[in-house]
């Protein structure tokens, strides 16, 4: 017997009566997969290509749960279509370069049915630890789809977290928000602006979703004020006709890091001219080396700018307090608003689940930087955290998956040797 079927039978010979029938317990001849969105699919992929058996646990009853979700209509991709592909499967030749959101859906889609990736859904991990007695993973969860919730334990080798940088909101704690009276909601649960028309909205930051949002709320003829509380990168979409995002990976490819940012700027103020006079200061760090370091992703422009100088979209300082049905900002200005949208952004959720303390930081992302990122001890993988978005994840899942195959096969063929060798036994014996 192998050590792996050895310790999972310890492991159950020294489960109580209580373990058994408080929850099931399943062993998983192969890794536990956290998370359905593009990450852990494209480990899953991987792992079907090289005949790994695996599971996937989503807590939604969908995959891509945050595309599906929690995304408003009029996004798309940020990137051109060849950055944000998974392993071995293209997007359609006739998606255009920046799919809407629905088209990467289908995208995705196709994906799991491509590679019969059939997701374990409702299901949400309530913990993960590793049991140092006997090396195996211990996974709990719970059924999130019906009326009575059913518990169920899997006892894995491997264990991969691909629940991504952006598993929950971050709601901001703002004095006297709770006495405000009007709509309040997260960009996560916004959809359109249709339903804001004739509003005077506050949307809460000035990232990618702050400025989309505000962008779609002009444009359903409401009235946004935005919130910059800090410095931000703007950068056109495109650069004479070539994705900025493309171009920047093209020139890093010859020039340092510090150089490129250089360039980006200098064809920013060049494109966009200076944003500071509109209120969108710059940090003095490039936004090449602040996504690296800091994670912080430049807003690439694609119409919000305009709306900017023209004065459709107001650009105000940060928030001191909320009253009812007024904001009041940390300059003394006083605004009458109808609603506020939080574009606060989103974060891990890691911390409060997996008991884990080493290769994971309190804010739930792995220690070590790209690229060394995805691998920890005793079979703890991460995909999805490399805050270069699905090309990153897509590089993650590749290590992943050809790690975890090499040590599963040879466990197997371990295992085939060990029962061969007791056949040859059993046979003399006769």
């Amino acid at each position: 017997m192998s050590s792996c079927c050895h310790n999972m039978t310890n492991m159950f010979q020294s489960f109580g009566p209580d373990d058994f029938f408080s929850s099931r317990c399943i062993w998983v001849n192969g890794p536990v997969i956290v998370g359905a969105g593009p990450s852990g699919l494209a480990v899953g992929a991987e792992l079907k290509n090289q005949g790994v058996p695996f599971i996937i646990l989503e807590r939604a009853d969908c995959i891509a749960s945050l595309w599906q979700k929690r995304t408003y209509d009029r996004l798309k991709l940020h990137l051109p279509k060849q950055f944000c592909q998974l392993p071995n499967f293209p997007f359609p030749d006739d998606f255009p370069e920046y799919p809407t959101k629905y088209q990467f859906i289908s995208y995705l889609e196709s994906y799991a049915k491509r590679f019969d990736i059939d997701p374990h859904f409702n299901e949400m991990v309530q913990s993960a630890k590793y049991d140092e007695t006997f090396s195996l993973w211990r996974v709990k969860t719970v059924s999130t789809g019906g009326p009575n919730p059913i518990g169920v334990e899997y006892i894995c080798r491997w264990l991969v977290v691909a629940t991504g940088e952006n598993a929950e909101k971050v709601v901001p704690e703002v004095e006297g928000l709770q006495d405000f009276g009007g709509y309040v909601t997260h960009a996560c649960d916004y959809k359109s602006g249709q339903s804001y028309r004739g509003e005077r909205v506050l949307v809460v930051g000035c990232g990618n979703s702050g400025m989309e949002v505000s962008l779609d709320l002009c444009n359903h003829n409401a009235n946004p004020s935005m919130v910059v509380r800090s410095s931000v990168h703007v950068l056109p979409r495109e650069v004479f006709g070539k994705s900025t995002f493309e171009l920047a990976v093209s020139m890093m490819k010859w020039l340092p890091l510090r150089l490129v940012d250089m360039i980006m700027l200098i064809l920013a103020r060049l494109i966009l001219g200076n944003t500071e006079k509109y209120g969108l200061k710059r940090p003095l760090i490039g936004p090449l080396e602040l996504k690296n370091t800091a994670g912080r992703t430049p807003v690439l422009d694609i119409g919000a700018l305009e709306k900017i100088r023209s004065g459709e979209i107001k650009i105000v300082p940060g928030i001191k307090r909320f009253s009812r049905g007024k904001v009041q900002l940390v300059n003394g200005q006083r605004l009458e608003i109808d609603s506020v949208i939080l574009a606060t952004g989103y974060r891990s959720n890691v911390p409060s689940w997996l008991k884990e303390n080493e290769f994971f930081s309190e804010e739930g992302v792995p220690k070590k930087p790209f690229p060394n990122g995805w691998k920890g001890k005793s079979g703890l993988y991460a995909v999805g955290f490399t805050r270069r978005g699905i090309s990153g994840a897509s590089l993650d899942a590749i290590s992943v998956a050809d790690d975890i195959s090499k040590c599963w096969k040879e466990e197997t063929k371990h295992k085939k040797t060990s029962m061969a060798a007791r056949h040859r036994r059993c046979i003399s014996h006769f």
